[in-house]
């Protein structure tokens, strides 16, 4: 049998390539790390684009009448009959009410009348209280059925007291002399409760009277007993009246701006315009009187008023309060702001040139707001202590004085421009500002979001 000789196997050895899935893999990575690093490393900011717009406001109100009242009280004791109806102005020496001493006034007269009831007349006038109350109604402000019912008393009171009157010459048991007819002093809308509000003005009006719960009141009644002296009617004297309302510091400020608004009542939708007056108390409740010069005898039983607010003014430019920032610029006269010869607005400065001999030099700056005598003139280009001429002039004036406006960075041009806004309203959220002033913002503006995320006159983007 033949030998079998040995075999060498010897491995074969691959050349050696570049693996290209793993070089574009490492370019990929490269890439983005660098990407992340530099967003890491970029400041972001984040535009807005301003648009017309509104804030919601709760414009309903329930407010405190406060008005010229004076409080009337018997002359003599005895039982009292009304002659007037609530509500109803009278002139002086008009028949308010009677004083019986006896009290059999009312029980002889009823005997004598019972057999009467109310006339067509009578029934169309209390038709015609009912419709339009009915008409007007609005569950929203159900106590105003408690001062509907007061109305329809007095109503039915006022005829039935008449009838009283009327019977008085046919009742022969009675000593006429012990029956005392008073009359009305002064003219004015007469009414039958007293509260205590009587003498209160503006200043005098505090945070818990808004408190309906602990409203407490006295109506005086027909053919009640009272003393000499007791309060037997309220007399309001004047048509200039005030309804006081509580609102927040931001609305107050907005209501003494617009000087006059315009208010809608509740009970019947009426409108009117009314001047505004504020009252801070020591607490920093804020509370808004609105005078006005009409409609007195349509409220004049009511003590609280539902009323709506109508303030168009609640619209314009809509921005986020992150948005905005105050800067600080020099006020300059006016006379010493110019034009240089490329048209741009500037003023002359005193400077010093190499040799130390002083020159007058053009420095263009930009206006940011303007009162009647003066410019907002940018500090990025001026400095304090400069001193600037007069055109045409060797007056010269020192530039100290400085004001801060507040406004936001527009960022139109590529960088961040500061902006004057007037604010009309604001929120938690959001501000309202006056819409194409001279140095402010316009519609389709781009802002920056926030204003902490820029500096003044950065260059956002080339």
């Amino acid at each position: 049998m033949a030998e079998t000789g040995a075999t060498n196997i010897v491995k074969y050895r691959r050349p050696r390539g570049i693996n290209v899935g793993i070089l574009v893999f490492g370019f990929i990575l490269i890439e983005l790390i660098v990407a992340i690093s530099g967003y890491l490393n970029t400041k972001h900011i984040s535009p807005y684009e301003v648009r017309r717009g509104s804030l919601y406001k709760n414009s309903l109100y329930t407010g405190i009448a406060l008005r010229d009242e004076e409080l009337v009280t018997a002359a003599d004791s005895g039982y009292i009959n009304y002659y007037v109806r609530e509500g109803q102005h009278v002139a002086v020496g008009d028949l308010i009410y009677t004083i019986d001493e006896t009290g059999r006034l009312s029980d002889s007269a009823s005997d004598t009348t019972e057999a009467n009831s109310l006339t067509d007349a009578d029934l169309a006038r209390i038709r015609t209280e009912l419709s339009g109350f009915s008409a007007n109604f609005s569950e929203r402000y159900f106590s105003e059925v408690y001062s509907f019912k007061n109305t329809l008393y007095s109503k039915a009171v006022e005829l039935t007291n008449y009838d009283i009157l009327n019977s008085l010459s046919g009742i022969t048991d009675i000593n006429s002399s012990l029956v005392h007819y008073r009359y009305a002093s002064n003219a004015g809308v007469v009414t039958y409760t007293y509260d205590g509000f009587e003498d209160k003005k503006l200043e005098d009006i505090t945070a818990d009277d808004f408190d309906q719960a602990g409203y407490e009141y006295k109506q005086m009644t027909a053919n009640d007993l009272v003393a000499s002296g007791d309060t037997i009617y309220k007399l309001c004297t004047n048509e200039d009246w005030m309804i006081v309302i509580q609102t927040d510091a931001d609305t107050a400020t907005l209501l003494m701006d617009m000087e006059y608004v315009q208010v809608r009542f509740s009970r019947n939708q009426y409108t009117s315009w009314a001047s505004v007056s504020q009252y801070v108390d020591a607490d920093g409740n804020c509370f808004i009187g609105l005078s006005f010069t009409n409609s007195m005898i349509t409220f004049a039983m009511d003590r609280f008023i539902n009323i709506e607010l109508l303030m168009d003014n609640s619209s314009g430019l809509k921005i986020p309060n992150s948005s905005i920032a105050t800067k600080d610029f020099y006020i300059v006269p006016k006379d010493f702001v110019t034009v240089g010869a490329s048209g741009k607005m500037g003023v002359m400065r005193e400077s010093k040139d190499d040799e130390g001999n002083t020159t007058v030099e053009f420095i263009e700056t930009s206006i940011y707001s303007e009162t009647e005598n003066e410019y907002f003139l940018d500090n990025l280009e001026l400095r304090n202590g400069d001193l600037i001429y007069k055109p045409d002039s060797d007056e010269t004036y020192v530039i100290r004085l400085t004001d801060t406006l507040e406004g936001v960075y527009n960022i139109n041009k590529g960088y961040a421009e500061f902006k004057e806004v007037n604010i009309l309203y604001s929120n938690e959220d959001y501000s309202i500002v006056k819409p194409n002033t001279t140095y402010g913002l316009n519609e389709y503006d781009y802002i920056v979001l926030d204003s902490s995320t820029v500096l003044d006159g950065e260059r956002l983007y080339e």
